[in-house]
């Protein structure tokens, strides 16, 4: 039984990987090392797909030492200590960790002992990143070498190379006619892309003419083709943004799914709407950033398919949030204003006296204490003479906002123009 197309179009030397050129390519530094054979522990960092675990095989062949290799998936602590007790046996040993960042810190500690004293070369693969996901202890003892995401052109090479090459899809005379869908769906995933095109050729059959059209069928995916670094990511993502804004949340998740099917970065659509949380709701309702921020943190955790719902819950919270900008117009006055007039001088009374010097020079003399005083106010100057009354900020015109402009009102009586 022949095994996947993945697995047999799995490169054997580093002349074959496709892309990663900064670190395999002539004269880099990951392939100098393995070239040498002195590499040191380390960490391979990238998306799906892109050669961590292939990268990994490389290494074992070429410097011809013991390869153990673990998954941070199902491993735990006593196989870890197994690995290690074989690695004990030879000298230099290689242990190969997938997802290393699934690993809690007590397997990962149970790890650093082996590294230090050279017990075990550890080489841990992971798509999150490292600084956060591996302990500072273990990663302190590793070099972190990034994978980059694979470009269009490798992508096609890389199909071009299965169809032509592959002693199974050389027999069934394949035309790839369209490559569209074949690198949408698989989201720049070489393994899956692979995975596709075998699925796709075996579906279709001898002679099949591959185009974008029978690959959706065959993939069964009602998916809408989406260049996630063209027009269309930022027309959709504008799109997104302004429904929400005008407190469409039919609209909101429309375009919301369509980025979901075209396999846009969950990262990306919740980034957006931190940002928007605070540039158009604001404090006409803190709890809109509250809950943007927590859904960035949750579908960092989740990740597809059930970020899915995490993403159209707050969507539709932002929609139909009641809406203001102005922090947004505030700032951008107020940094207007710094850059009209420059570094303009802090009042004396708002000046921290830190030595004696400075209280001679009158730092800090006058400044009252708020909290002294009723309601913990008292009219005071806080802003340089130049500008002592301008308003950057003006509350909008929700309750909320009505409720702060009171508040101001009160305090601030005609200075400000409230």
């Amino acid at each position: 039984m022949l095994s996947p197309l993945a697995e047999r179009m799995r490169p054997q030397t580093l002349d074959d990987l496709a892309g990663q050129q900064h670190l395999t390519g002539k004269g880099s530094i990951l392939r100098t090392a393995i070239e040498a054979e002195k590499i040191p522990s380390l960490i391979l960092w990238g998306p799906p797909g892109v050669g961590k675990t292939t990268i990994a095989n490389i290494i074992a062949k070429t410097i011809r030492k013991p390869f153990f290799q673990l998954s941070a998936i199902s491993a735990g602590v006593k196989d870890i200590r197994e690995a290690i007790d074989m690695a004990k046996k030879s000298t230099g040993a290689i242990l190969f960790i997938d997802e290393i960042h699934r690993f809690n810190k007590g397997q990962q500690d149970a790890l650093l002992g082996a590294v230090e004293k050279g017990i075990i070369t550890l080489i841990g693969a992971t798509t999150e990143n490292p600084s956060f996901e591996v302990n500072s202890a273990l990663l302190s003892r590793c070099q972190v070498y990034v994978l980059k995401p694979l470009d269009k052109e490798s992508l096609i090479a890389l199909l071009q190379k299965a169809v032509a090459g592959d002693e199974a899809l050389k027999t069934m005379n394949i035309k790839v006619q369209e490559h569209e869908a074949l690198l949408n769906i698989s989201g720049g995933d070489a393994r899956k892309l692979l995975n596709l095109l075998e699925l796709t050729t075996e579906t279709l059959g001898k002679n099949a003419v591959i185009n974008d059209a029978s690959v959706m069928k065959v993939a069964q995916q009602r998916i809408a083709l989406y260049d996630k670094q063209g027009e269309q990511h930022y027309d959709i993502i504008s799109a997104f943004i302004k429904s929400m804004r005008g407190s469409d949340p039919n609209a909101a998740v429309y375009w919301l799914a369509r980025m979901i099917e075209g396999g846009e970065d969950v990262k990306f659509i919740a980034r957006r709407m931190v940002i928007f949380a605070s540039e158009d709701i604001g404090n006409a309702n803190p709890n809109a950033l509250l809950l943007a921020v927590n859904t960035f943190q949750a579908v960092n955790m989740i990740g597809y398919p059930e970020a899915n719902l995490i993403l159209s819950q707050c969507a539709i919270y932002l929609a139909t949030s009641v809406k203001s900008n102005s922090s947004t117009v505030a700032i951008a006055k107020a940094q207007e204003a710094v850059v009209k007039y420059g570094d303009l001088p802090v009042p004396l009374h708002l000046r921290n006296a830190a030595t004696k010097l400075m209280k001679t020079m009158d730092y800090g003399k006058g400044y009252d204490y708020p909290h002294n005083h009723d309601n913990n106010f008292t009219e005071a100057q806080y802003l340089p003479d130049k500008i002592n009354t301008t308003a950057f900020y003006a509350p909008g015109n929700n309750i909320r906002e009505e409720e702060i402009k009171k508040f101001l009102k009160e305090r601030w009586k005609d200075k400000y123009g409230y």
